[in-house]
């Protein structure tokens, strides 16, 4: 299933999640750099799950939750998401490989493949974006939520943003 339609919430695609301007939000990774390939680790050829990444900037005191979303965009404009992980505990700035922060209450949602948790990327010149969200609530929502209302939701409590993108697979 490839998650067109959600582009319009800018969670998944280039737009602004709300007609309100949003503080932005660095985010990097020990492992690569921004349009940098993507570790072949990271992918559906390698066993490392999810790359480790942090992030800065988090506006403390509107901030109540953070929401990762990991997708990529093809050339034919049409995106997938390989994961989503929301209601991180908003003092977290990073996230290991291969983890989840249960410990903090995060869940993790539906992908595009329909499955709960990190799904690799596996196309080799896709662009893969890991976009952080600061929100200002935690999400009414349950772990395996569906896509679309977990994106949608995402979108209506974003109040800051940023991104990393790998340029392809190394």
């Amino acid at each position: 299933m490839v998650v067109a339609a959600s582009a319009g919430c800018g969670i998944v695609g280039g737009g602004s999640p709300t007609d309100r301007s949003l503080d932005g939000l660095s985010v990097s990774s020990p492992r690569f750099r921004d349009e940098a390939p993507l570790p072949a680790e990271y992918t559906c050829t390698g066993q490392s799950g999810n790359p480790p990444l942090r992030w800065s900037g988090v506006p403390q005191k509107q901030t109540k939750s953070i929401a990762l979303v990991v997708d990529a965009n093809n050339a034919q404009g049409a995106a997938e998401v390989h994961w989503v992980l929301f209601n991180i505990d908003p003092l977290t700035t990073e996230l290991a490989q291969s983890s989840v922060p249960r410990g903090a209450g995060a869940l993790q949602g539906l992908t595009s493949s329909g499955k709960v948790g990190y799904s690799p990327p596996c196309r080799p010149d896709d662009t893969y974006r890991f976009s952080v969200y600061a929100l200002d609530s935690k999400l009414d929502l349950k772990e395996g939520a569906g896509l679309l209302k977990t994106l949608e939701t995402i979108a209506q409590h974003t109040i800051a943003r940023g991104r990393l993108s790998a340029a392809h697979i190394e």
